[in-house]
């Protein structure tokens, strides 16, 4: 197990590095950064100062290099908006992120899983074809124009939600089942096809035939088994919650990091969209490796050597 995870380490590392070269160098894709950096209002004698005091008058490699030592310390560069470290900006935002990330994944939970497998138990009922048809439905949907609608009811209508913001603790309520809806959507489906794979294994007949309550065979038995391909999804859809949730920000001005990189990408701020676009790129890579640990918890036989 401990090699096991060295060596996911090192994939870490390594992942992150193919990061820092995409970020540097895609930055770098439409000429000089200092172009697109600059306001509208310098003159080249200022243009030249700024490309001198950023470090884009060194050559390429040398640029790279320097922003390479930077990044592995934290150290993203200055933010020319706000005129504070970018990293610090990205951590403010960072846990409104991932406040709503864990709400929204909480409810996808919360939704998918008794959903998906009371419709495995009861297949081909009316319970099943009304799971599929809100699954298809929430799938379908596209997460902007749910939360446009769930303001005009809500908040418009019958004025029990605030739109937008984060001052008030039922602020969160909207934009997480924005997101929630899509994750439950999918996860309950994939339930359900993975439960009616475990119900007709043989192992689950004999626990039948021993007398054992349907109750412990479905949750200890069948539920536990098909748990496998449901986290793998789960893990995936999390960093999709955490790097897909830009558009459901904007739409309700969350103060979250999706938003932040928007309104950096807006007034031309590199700086604070890289230190994001590391963030996003290192959680995804914990989550993914969170998720391989899980499958020793949820199957004791998987072991990795």
């Amino acid at each position: 197990m401990r090699r096991y995870i060295l060596s996911r380490l090192v994939q870490l590392v390594f992942t992150l590095f193919i990061v820092s070269l995409l970020v540097f160098f895609m930055v770098r894709l439409r000429g000089d950064p200092i172009s697109v950096m600059a306001p509208p209002t310098f003159n080249q004698e200022q243009i030249e100062r700024m490309r001198e005091a950023w470090g884009f008058d060194r050559p390429l490699l040398e640029q790279y290099w320097v922003f390479l030592t930077r990044a592995v310390t934290g150290d993203f560069g200055q933010s020319i908006q706000a005129r504070r470290p970018a990293m610090d900006l990205v951590l403010e935002r960072l846990m409104n992120t991932y406040k709503l990330a864990a709400a929204a994944a909480t409810l996808g939970l919360i939704i998918a899983l008794p959903l998906g497998v009371i419709s495995a138990l009861k297949r081909n009922s009316f319970i099943d074809l009304l799971s599929t048809l809100l699954a298809s439905l929430g799938t379908a949907m596209p997460s902007f124009w749910l939360g446009l609608m769930l303001i005009l009811i809500f908040s418009v209508q019958l004025r029990i939600l605030p739109a937008f913001g984060s001052l008030e603790p039922t602020a969160i309520i909207m934009p997480a089942v924005t997101l929630g809806v899509g994750m439950a959507a999918r996860l309950s489906r994939l339930t359900r096809s993975s439960m009616l794979e475990v119900l007709n294994k043989d192992y689950i007949r004999t626990a039948h035939s021993k007398g054992l309550p349907r109750r412990a065979v479905v949750s200890r038995h069948a539920l536990r088994n098909a748990l496998i391909p449901i986290v793998t999804v789960f893990g995936l859809q999390l960093g999709w919650l955490l790097g897909g949730s830009v558009v459901v920000e904007a739409v309700f001005s969350w103060p979250g990091l999706g938003r932040l990189m928007i309104d950096s990408i807006n007034v031309r701020d590199i700086t604070v969209v890289q230190a994001g676009l590391f963030w996003f790129a290192l959680s995804f890579a914990l989550i993914n490796l969170i998720v391989d640990l899980t499958y020793t918890i949820i199957d004791p036989r998987i072991r990795y050597e």
